[in-house]
């Protein structure tokens, strides 16, 4: 059997989950969710929710995390991949990405620093992801590896719509069981969801949360000033609803 194996690279609080949820209603996929936080929170000095059940849930060596994750042997045509832009950091070689179909989820900096701050109070902009995204997909166009831009507020926007040309995209077919899902906790969510997942398990298809227009927290006016940089030349390659 030939295997889609379709890579989610994306920031946080950015519908990445209802994303996987979405994935994992096909009948002809398989999920994992964030095969790389422990790898990541084993290799920076930085403190997350969670953190001791992180790294004792998932293998540290990226070489374990590929070959139990990425390049698992799956009984179905897809298997699906989200992970955070940031647990990338410091991989030297990248080789690996060129086998697979990437994706990469953006969200509009002001929306995605307000959400995330809720949780972690001071982020920086290694912690929202979006430069290092831009950094992976200029690594990527420079290798000549297509990929695909989502931006969370086109899907949000028609989700049948952008679904059927991210399929379209992947060399999938589409399947409207992408569009819901059942509420409530996963069997495949990552032992951090307690601390992330709360919104998204009360959802059970892609909408607008009430949370999404909460204020702006003005002290990282900074931090959105840098983010909007590389989230406006990612969005010029998103696709539209």
């Amino acid at each position: 059997m030939t295997n889609n194996r379709i890579n989610l690279i994306s920031g946080p609080r950015n519908i990445s989950t209802a994303l996987m949820y979405s994935f994992a209603n096909r009948p002809d996929t398989t999920v994992v969710d964030e095969p790389m936080y422990a790898y990541y929170l084993d290799h920076v000095d930085i403190d997350h929710p969670g953190k001791s059940e992180i790294l004792s849930s998932l293998p540290r060596r990226l070489e374990d995390v590929l070959d139990q994750y990425f390049f698992q042997e799956i009984s179905v045509p897809n298997l699906f991949i989200k992970g955070m832009a940031h647990h990338y950091e410091g991989i030297e070689d990248l080789s690996f990405l060129t086998r697979l179909k990437n994706i990469f989820l953006i969200r509009h900096p002001e929306q995605l620093i307000a959400s995330f701050a809720q949780v972690i109070h001071e982020p920086v902009i290694r912690d929202i992801g979006i430069k290092h995204e831009y950094e992976l997909f200029c690594h990527l166009k420079n290798q000549g590896v297509d990929t695909v831009v989502l931006d969370s507020n086109e899907i949000l926007l028609d989700p049948s719509k952008v679904l059927h040309e991210l399929c379209h995209a992947l060399n999938i077919d589409f399947d409207v069981s992408m569009l819901n899902w059942d509420t409530g906790k996963k069997a495949y969510d990552g032992v951090w969801a307690p601390y992330w997942y709360e919104n998204v398990w009360k959802s059970n298809c892609f909408k607008k949360q009430k949370t999404s227009s909460r204020p702006f927290p003005q002290r990282l006016s900074g931090l959105l000033e840098e983010a909007n940089q590389y989230y406006n030349l990612l969005s010029e390659q998103s696709l539209r609803a």
